[in-house]
């Protein structure tokens, strides 16, 4: 059996929130603004992680996400990363949504978890660095 990977990760400093969209919607121009967004299209729905400060009144969406950044870069091929972070909350009932990009992945944990997200997470033997405004 591998051996348990251990992991640094960084605490974005802003609130998300995750929104759904009809698929055929246009674009929210407010999606593509701010450090970090992420947009998921397909058949059916049209996700949109994006800080919480850009989503207009009025559209349904879930608030209050904190992000994760876990330190790359890793190459696509490698295995693991995400097991071995996902099985920590996992095993502490903390839910998260998981985007991961060419280089690295990012957690998002709903705000009232991230107190014990993080005590999972650094039980678990991987380090946080929290942001000053995190």
């Amino acid at each position: 059996m591998a051996a348990t990977r251990h992991f640094e990760l960084n605490l974005l400093p802003e609130r998300f929130a995750v929104t759904r969209l009809a698929a055929n919607s246009p674009m929210p121009t407010a999606a593509t603004q701010g450090p970090f967004f992420c947009v998921t299209r397909t058949g059916d729905e049209i996700s949109v992680v994006t800080e919480l400060s850009l989503v207009p009144l009025g559209i349904q969406s879930e608030r209050g996400w904190r992000v994760l950044k876990v330190q790359g870069p890793f190459v696509l091929s490698e295995i693991g990363v995400l097991a071995s972070l996902a099985t920590s909350l996992a095993e502490a009932e903390i839910s998260l949504l998981a985007v991961s990009t060419f280089y690295t992945n990012y957690l998002l944990v709903a705000s009232e978890t991230l107190t014990a997200a993080f005590a999972a997470l650094e039980q678990a033997g991987h380090t946080i660095y929290r942001s000053k405004a995190g």
